[in-house]
């Protein structure tokens, strides 16, 4: 189901020239981007969705992720180059824990957005969106002849199995390989071993994944990142970002499902999206796994929001 944003969401200080994020920000009422929309454009949908958190085990509460996110965002100050055109299409809401109807949506809407040269900013919601997310990207690269690059930062591979035939927050990765077997092209950095059993590292050798564990995930280790996404990026046309919360240190991201003391930082991260954005190849970003009902004082809210800003910041 599509749930249109209320307005009374983006409010901030006033000003009468564009100063903040609340005033840059047009709330549509359908999926769909007025026509006479020109220039550059940006689109964030929601997914209010944690029906695959709960199949993984997990705790409920990411659904309320989006409104979160974009209630921490709107008094934030605008800095982004061009003043694009932004548009907050809503969310796609997961209703009597029909997961798959509502990604059906959100690739459709995806795909659409690609098509129409819109850049897709996603707010989650459990992870299991990027199965939705993933799914209209490559559809839409495909029609381009094009490879599509999956960056994961993240805690976990994300490359479970169904469970009794059903996705869910811990397989999207793992759907999207199975889905399009010849054009599964995954990097995932700052995996922990601890929150990965030895299969889940032989299933990620046999899809011929990469991916960077959190030891050598680090700043002081950046020249080999850097070999890395380097060497990722260089066979691939396009990219896909999702940054999936719980990969940070709970240190700064205490609100999400599954918490680890040991993550990585803000700070390693922003490098990367940094990098990423540099590389011309991105072509939309999710970020994840906010759980508001664990958070401290709305700081994962923030750093999700941050996240966002910084991206589309140094992309546009």
């Amino acid at each position: 189901m599509h749930q249109p944003t209320p307005k009374s969401i983006w409010i901030g200080r006033s000003s009468e020239d564009l100063q903040y994020w609340h005033q840059a920000v047009r709330c549509l009422e359908e999926l769909k981007l007025p026509i006479e929309s020109k220039g550059r454009k940006v689109a964030m949908l929601g997914y209010a969705g944690d029906e695959g958190v709960s199949r993984n085990q997990g705790r409920r509460g990411a659904a309320n992720g989006p409104i979160a996110i974009r209630k921490m965002m709107a008094p934030m100050a605008f800095h982004l180059p061009n003043e694009p055109q932004i548009f907050d299409l809503g969310d796609i809401v997961t209703l009597d824990n029909n997961m798959e109807e509502s990604h059906d949506l959100i690739t459709e809407t995806v795909s659409e957005l690609l098509a129409d040269k819109v850049f897709p900013v996603l707010l989650g919601g459990g992870h299991d969106l990027a199965f939705a997310h993933g799914r209209g990207i490559l559809n839409h690269v495909k029609t381009k002849g094009e490879k599509l690059g999956i960056i994961n930062l993240d805690a976990h591979f994300d490359l479970r199995a169904l469970v009794n035939g059903q996705g869910h927050s811990g397989s999207p990765f793992f759907q999207l390989a199975k889905a399009y077997p010849s054009d599964f092209h995954y990097l995932c950095l700052g995996v922990q071993s601890a929150a990965n059993p030895s299969s889940l590292f032989n299933t990620a050798k046999q899809l011929k994944v990469n991916w960077m564990e959190m030891e050598d995930f680090t700043l002081s280790n950046w020249e080999n990142i850097v070999l890395v996404l380097n060497d990722f990026c260089n066979s691939v046309n396009k990219i896909y970002l999702s940054i999936d919360l719980d990969g940070f240190s709970s240190a700064y991201a205490p609100g999400v499902s599954a918490p680890s003391p040991m993550g990585f930082s803000p700070e390693l991260a922003f490098k990367v999206f940094e990098w990423i954005a540099g590389s011309g190849k991105l072509i939309s970003v999710d970020v994840v796994e906010l759980n508001p009902e664990y958070d401290q004082d709305n700081t994962t809210a923030r750093l999700a929001a941050r996240c966002v800003e910084f991206v589309l910041r140094k992309l546009l």
